[in-house]
């Protein structure tokens, strides 16, 4: 059985409107430092979605959701600003691009998910794609830029991965208001210690704010979650693919960058790397995986 395309689609919304960070952050936010936007990010879109929500994580769950929050949020956000500041664009972006390769790797060491070639060949196609699309003949490499990013690709491979196989007893809002809140809270301490002190906002700074926040992070996060559970890891996984092609296809129309023939070879890869990756990926039991 095949993945279903309207859950495929939905899932797709969220890294397509990750994509958008770049442009926003440069655009709206060009005095704001890197872990304070991606507190900003996470932690009012966190409360605010509890908010609504009206749960606290019982028992285990605090735990869990300490981790999850790490992984997915500030552990993840911290690794892929420091390898984006000390690697060319395109270098971060390809060595992020290995998750789903990660994902296939742990989803079997996890939940017991078999390894299906077609799904190594998407991921390997994906990661190919990705360095057509960003990656330059003069891209310089540093080897802490390296392991930061191949960490915070691991890092959310395992959120992704753990937040399968830990079905939330609850609904997704508050699944997703608990990580939000607890990946910015554990923010908090970084940006007050390392970073430098918050600029009076304008409104341009507010505009920019706001969609990351109540767009990028509330909204996308909650489809990104609903993703999780009703599709493969190995599936959800290749859809982050769509982040740089987003970038870099914004940046050709609001910015008015170049578009080479290599870099829509390079999106038309990632295009077939999610379709390649969907092809044999059932629909997951909703029994498997479900925490003992």
């Amino acid at each position: 059985m095949r993945t279903n395309v309207s859950d495929l689609l939905v899932t797709a919304i969220a890294p397509a409107v990750w994509g958008s960070t770049y442009i926003v952050t440069t655009e709206f936010l060009p005095n704001f430092s890197p872990m304070t936007v991606a507190m900003l990010r996470a932690l009012p879109a966190g409360l605010l979605l509890l908010l609504f929500a009206r749960q606290l994580p019982r028992g285990i769950w605090w735990a869990r959701i300490l981790l999850l929050g790490a992984l997915n949020i500030s552990f993840f956000l911290s690794m892929l600003f420091i390898s984006a500041y000390r690697l060319p664009g395109g270098v971060a972006a390809t060595v992020a691009s290995t998750q789903p390769l990660m994902v296939v790797f742990l989803a079997y060491a996890i939940l017991a998910s078999p390894i299906r070639m077609v799904s190594v060949l998407a991921a390997l196609v994906g990661a190919a794609g990705v360095a057509l699309l960003v990656l330059t003949p003069s891209a310089a490499l540093d080897a802490t830029g390296i392991i930061a990013g191949l960490a915070g690709a691991a890092a959310m491979a395992c959120g992704t991965v753990l937040s399968r196989k830990w079905q939330p007893p609850v609904s997704l809002l508050a699944f997703t208001a608990w990580q939000l809140t607890a990946g910015g809270l554990l923010l908090v301490p970084v940006v007050l210690v390392f970073e430098p002190a918050i600029p009076v906002p304008t409104m341009s700074n507010l505009l920019g704010l706001t969609w990351l926040g109540l767009v990028g992070a509330a909204l996308t996060y909650v489809l990104w979650f609903r993703g999780i559970t009703r599709l493969a890891p190995s599936v959800v996984s290749t859809l982050l693919l769509l982040s740089p092609v987003t970038a870099v296809l914004l940046g050709w129309l609001l910015l008015g960058q170049m578009l080479t023939a290599l870099q829509i070879a390079g999106v038309l890869f990632v295009i077939g790397s999610i379709w390649l990756g969907q092809r044999t990926n059932p629909h997951l039991d909703r029994q498997k995986g479900k925490c003992a």
